[in-house]
């Protein structure tokens, strides 16, 4: 153990995800269990410039392991991206005497992070938070099993008015640069087709796909869009679609942000448990500039510039497997 980490700040940045909570728990009580203190930063980097800074004890985060969103609240700050807003939050820190920090966010969190640690040198760890699922470096990120199980639930729901009225419906989900989310649940709700950000088919394709569905007579058609593909939004596809088949009467469902709301499901639970903890006894052990994350079910550590830098794909079984099914 460091013998200078003795005061542990945790925060989580950017978007929400269900099981932030778990991962916050994780980190405050791995910090009890280690004899550290723990300490809340509110509202992300935000609140460390403003010095919402609150010490945490093993019963100060019970029953969240539950609780979807983030107790710590989160938000995006302009004036952390400045050297004197980060040399206040720095200036913080030291009067709450906090020498280590675990951050929970996607790449925006980990990029602050990265330039913090190097000017101020000061120890952190990053946990992966974030629905998407698209940070190099961990084969799932916290959040992402939560997001696509209530998006398979919601096209469930949609699919049973497709049926009833031979509709065509476009489902468009979160995805601005990752597909992840899409694709997946393509593959669980049975999606005659889906749009990704990685793919530059043209829409001829989807038609393509169109009039195969009707030749092998499927009385409904769900198409999952991410929110980040070149052909357009959802609403968009669907006015094209509509000129080219004006039989078809399509209808568009946009999940929004009620795809990061909810409670944690067990696997989500599990990874932000596993990541807290491991974040933690990084610091311990003297290392920093690390994202944590679980590749083959296994712990593993990315330094944040490979992290952020590095790039994702797709899973080209589950696109191969969503066509093969699709017939």
């Amino acid at each position: 153990m460091s013998k200078t980490m003795n005061n542990i700040g945790v925060l989580t940045s950017g978007g929400d995800a269900p099981g932030m909570n778990a991962a916050i728990r994780a980190v405050v009580r791995s910090c009890s269990f280690y004899g550290v203190s723990a300490f809340g930063i509110y509202e992300g980097y935000k609140g460390m410039i403003e010095n919402q800074i609150t010490e945490l004890d093993a019963r100060s985060v019970k029953s969240i392991l539950q609780r979807g969103g983030t107790i710590l609240k989160s938000s995006r700050s302009p004036d952390f991206k400045t050297v004197k807003g980060r040399k206040t939050a720095y200036e913080n820190l030291k009067k709450n005497d906090i020498n280590g920090l675990v951050l929970i966010g996607g790449d925006g969190t980990f990029t602050g992070a990265k330039i913090f640690s190097k000017e101020f040198d000061i120890p952190v760890m990053g946990v992966p938070g974030t629905i998407d699922n698209d940070l190099f470096g961990t084969d799932y990120t916290i959040g992402f099993d939560t997001a696509t199980n209530v998006v398979v639930e919601c096209i469930d729901k949609i699919r049973d008015t497709a049926e009833s009225h031979n509709r065509l419906f476009f489902v468009e989900v979160m995805g601005r640069d990752s597909g992840a989310i899409a694709l997946r649940t393509a593959v669980a709700s049975g999606a005659l087709d889906v749009v990704l950000p990685e793919e530059t088919a043209p829409l001829e394709d989807l038609f393509a796909e169109l009039v195969k569905g009707e030749a092998n007579q499927k009385t409904n058609k769900i198409v999952i869009v991410a929110e980040g593909n070149a052909i357009g939004s959802s609403l968009e596809i669907a006015e094209k679609v509509k000129a080219k088949f004006p039989h078809i009467e399509s209808k568009v469902t946009i999940l929004g942000h009620l795809q990061r709301g909810g409670p944690p499901s067990c696997a989500d639970r599990v990874l932000a448990s596993r990541l807290g903890v491991a974040a933690v006894e990084a610091l311990l052990k003297g290392e920093s500039g690390l994202m944590v994350g679980l590749i083959n079910d296994q712990i593993s550590y990315l330094p944040f510039a490979e992290a952020i830098n590095g790039k994702t794909r797709l899973n080209e079984e589950l696109l191969r497997i969503s066509k093969v099914l699709s017939v």
